[in-house]
């Protein structure tokens, strides 16, 4: 598990580019013109975008918890020269792309993980964004990537979402997010006890 480690969230540290794990879900990115750029998720509890403010904070991002128009708390940041070069990587066009190249790190899984991970029986699924449905596969194999076997699944499935399935894929998958903010301890996935079959 030595490898793993050095990709964690724990051992990599709060960095800025963590944040593009939000856009792994329904996060959207806009500009204003080419100097400057906000960040922000929509998510299904207010735990969910207290945590996330909280994570933006540890990486200098000052963000907001607000409501969306149906109700839905919302984490948003300002216009912001820091977040412009995240914006032009995933938004190149109108819809939300996946950067070319992109590589997953601990760190962006973890926000990924608060802001749209869940439970679900012997799983974990990682919702994404209905709406850009052309990064589905290839967030699966930024997974793979990592030592995680993905799959994509439908609304059948519980999705759309990613979904890590087995004991050590799970165990993995914890390690590299590291610890849970007390709230989210219910929705994380947890670690096998040793001596736990596949």
């Amino acid at each position: 598990m030595d490898q793993i480690s050095f990709f964690s969230a724990e051992a990599s540290g709060p960095r800025l580019a963590d944040l593009a794990g939000v856009l792994c879900g329904r996060g959207q990115i806009v500009s204003f013109g080419r100097t400057a750029a906000r960040l922000s998720v929509a998510v299904a509890e207010v735990w969910r975008a207290k945590s996330l403010a909280t994570e933006f904070a540890r990486r200098g991002v000052q963000a907001d918890v607000l409501r969306t128009e149906d109700g839905e708390p919302l984490v948003r940041t300002a216009f912001r020269a820091d977040l412009i070069a995240l914006a032009n990587a995933w938004r190149p066009r109108e819809e939300k792309e996946l950067p070319t190249g992109f590589r997953l790190t601990g760190g962006a899984l973890r926000m990924w993980a608060l802001a749209a991970g869940c439970p679900a029986q012997r799983h974990y699924l990682l919702a994404v964004d209905e709406d850009a449905p052309g990064t589905h596969a290839l967030l699966a194999d930024s997974l793979r990537q990592l030592g995680l076997p993905a799959q994509v699944v439908g609304p059948r499935g519980g999705g759309p979402a990613i979904r890590v399935t087995g004991r050590r894929r799970l165990a993995t998958l914890e390690e590299l997010i590291g610890s849970p903010p007390p709230a989210a301890a219910a929705v994380w996935p947890v670690r096998p006890e040793s001596g736990s079959a596949a």
